[in-house]
């Protein structure tokens, strides 16, 4: 028997790599996992509780205690969390915690999972790998018109996204960069539904290659 589609699809923040793959997954009526929303949510539980993200004791207790219910929260999307999430990502004992989480996920009926470590550390044996990315200038933009009232000045956005990723590339566990075998995507260029044409070209291209005979 086949194994079950899987796809994996990693990026910076605000180059679309969620809108892709919740398209993706339901074109191929797969289920989604937002696997960034989990660190989002581990970083909230820690400011709740009026912790330090950075610590790793109190980020780890927060990723074990982890409950579907705080994937669901609508106070996931603030600044302030996107600091948390990306301190608490770079923690081995938090990724540790949600590794299996992730690939239970994804193991039974297949999945398209999105995040920074997907295709290299989450899924490596993922049928379709995809790393989606875009200018800084044009993440900036697309954010900032999403959440800019929450946000800032597009100044600040992009100053706070070029933080992160430099966080995201230097951190020692999982690293953003693409997996060997990712086929990258550069949607500077492309608005939502060109973006989506152009992945699933890429991903329909990787399953009849893993479809063929060798």
């Amino acid at each position: 028997m086949a194994p079950p589609l899987t796809i994996a699809i990693d990026g910076p923040a605000a180059a679309g790599k969620g809108t892709l793959a919740r398209r993706l997954a339901a074109h191929f009526n797969l289920p989604y996992l937002d696997t960034g929303l989990l660190y989002r949510a581990v970083g909230r539980r820690v400011l709740d509780h009026g912790g330090d993200p950075a610590d790793p004791a109190q980020a780890a207790q927060a990723a074990r205690a982890l409950t579907p219910a705080d994937l669901t929260r609508d106070d996931l999307r603030t600044q302030a969390v996107d600091r948390a999430a990306s301190a608490v990502a770079g923690q081995a004992a938090v990724r540790a915690a949600l590794l299996d989480f992730q690939r239970q996920f994804a193991r039974t009926q297949g999945a398209v999972l999105d995040g920074r470590d997907i295709g290299t550390v989450v899924l490596p044996d993922a049928t379709a790998k995809l790393f989606v990315t875009a200018s800084l200038a044009a993440r900036a933009e697309r954010r900032w018109r999403e959440r800019g009232a929450v946000l800032g000045a597009l100044a600040q956005v992009t100053a706070d996204l070029a933080a992160r990723d430099a966080e995201d590339a230097a951190r020692t566990i999982a690293p953003l960069r693409p997996a060997a075998d990712a086929v990258t995507l550069d949607t500077t260029a492309l608005d939502a539904e060109a973006a989506f044409q152009a992945a699933l070209a890429l991903v329909a291209a990787a399953i009849g290659a893993r479809a063929s005979p060798s």
